[in-house]
């Protein structure tokens, strides 16, 4: 729908009008009271409707404690007055690390994490009010087919997916993760999960989007054995992993970033229409969201799309990274599209606290459609992942002022993403040049 085209909107009105040529439903209040909104989730509240997604920085140090860069960026994100901080994927082990500067969570790290938290949350109450306490998520991951722990490609893949395994270069008869082995990492994600709780974090997400290995195995029609096929196998591990968390360690709560929809065609592919992948199915993703609520589970985070082969579907942008590709849609498509994924999940299951994904293109007026959504009832709190990069500060402008400064938001220039590509530490290369500049320059350089 529509062709692909950059963000051109001076005004409110002519992004409502472009919006409106396109067919899309996408609405935007000017009232951003919404946004104000204090959340129930559990037993916790958060001070306002707004959050920092997961967005990792590749900055860790080689054993998995957070880096100087890593400290860096959480004190910017406490600051800036989010009400619910996500704190990036942390791997369970060392196999899964997605590169060599994942954060891991060990008994010789949660230290270092306890301390990264610590000061997070005093830099939030010093910059925000004695009072101000947003709610904390520590994201736990096994990556996967996108493993990478010592620098090098090594996949562990939980299903033989005909276009992924032949753009990655798997061979037909590469080995898949054994049930055994699955059975296995259910006891690390509870172990991790203890550690969190005892570093002080409030909730842990058990990761399964942009398919990583959990994310993988909800499409694993084609794997045989328990943990493939029908779909009670295909979310046996997750429905384990939360139980079990919520038996061996009570009192924290356990929550998912969730791919509803990876855009990725069937059989290899989740929420999506068997006969067109372009076109979101969500029976499945539904029902596994409302397994997870009958097991406890009191928030989803919901994203789509993989960013490593449809990264239009969940971060529309304007420029992509260096070869990659510029899709044939509007990206105002594109944001409508996850809103509407987060969308129907909250109204299948309303009793579901839902964290919506995929503003940050709207640029000065994403706080509006945030408004909008929260209105409506179509989420309950809305997240920027690349928009929190170049722009920490947002939530506190939009609680306290009411507006963005156009000239500190993401330009979705997809310059942080190309600095993981190439190996290097993320951040903003537009808006915190300083730092980044270099480092992105630097991987340019590398590869030329």
């Amino acid at each position: 729908m529509g062709s692909h085209e950059r963000f051109r909107f001076k005004t409110l009105d002519e992004l409502r009008r472009r919006v409106e040529e396109l067919g899309l439903d996408l609405e935007f209040d000017e009232d951003l009271a919404p946004l104000r909104h204090r959340v129930k989730v559990g037993s916790y509240e958060t001070p306002n409707a707004l959050a920092v997604h997961p967005m990792e920085g590749c900055d860790g140090e080689r054993d998995g404690r957070p880096g100087e860069l890593t400290i860096r960026r959480y004190e910017r994100f406490a600051r800036g007055g989010a009400g619910l901080l996500w704190f990036e994927a942390t791997a369970i082990e060392h196999a899964g690390r997605a590169n060599p500067r994942q954060l891991t969570l060990t008994r010789q790290t949660l230290p270092h994490l306890r301390e990264m938290l610590e000061h997070s949350l005093q830099l939030a109450r010093q910059a925000n009010g004695p009072g101000f306490r947003p709610l904390t998520v520590l994201q736990l991951t096994f990556s996967g087919r996108y493993s990478k722990p010592d620098g090098k490609p090594a996949p562990v893949i939980a299903h033989h997916d005909g276009v992924l395994d032949k753009a990655m270069g798997i061979p037909e008869d590469y080995p898949l993760i054994s049930d055994d082995e699955l059975d296995a990492l259910q006891d690390r994600w509870v172990e991790a999960a203890a550690l969190a709780q005892e570093a002080g974090f409030d909730a842990v997400d058990v990761k399964s989007c942009h398919r990583y290995l959990p994310s993988e195995l909800l499409a694993a029609h084609t794997r045989p054995g328990k943990y493939g096929g029908a779909f009670e196998n295909r979310t046996r591990l997750h429905y384990a992993i939360v139980e079990r968390i919520h038996d061996e360690v009570p009192g924290l709560m356990v929550t998912m970033r969730l791919n509803a929809y990876d855009g990725h065609p069937y059989p290899w592919g989740w929420g999506v229409d068997e006969r067109d992948p372009l076109v979101p199915d969500l029976t499945e993703p539904i029902r596994f969201v409302r397994g997870l609520r009958e097991r406890g589970m009191q928030m989803v985070n919901i994203t789509a799309g993989n960013p490593y082969f449809t990264p239009h579907i969940n971060r529309p942008y304007d420029v992509p990274v260096l070869g990659g590709r510029v899709p044939d849609e509007h990206p105002l498509l594109g944001v409508a599209r996850i809103i509407d994924v987060a969308r129907q999940i909250k109204r299948a299951v309303p009793e579901m606290v839902v964290v919506a994904s995929g503003y940050s293109w709207l640029r000065q007026f994403l706080g509006n459609a945030a408004a909008a959504t929260i209105r409506r009832g179509d989420a309950d709190l809305v997240g920027l992942g690349r928009g929190a990069f170049a722009y920490p500060d947002f939530a506190r402008d939009l609680v306290n002022d009411g507006a963005l400064a156009p000239k500190k938001c993401c330009i979705t220039c997809s310059r942080c993403t190309q600095i993981m590509r190439d190996g290097g530490q993320t951040g903003c290369v537009v808006f915190d040049r300083q730092v980044y500049g270099p480092i992105y320059q630097a991987g340019r350089d590398k590869r030329t």
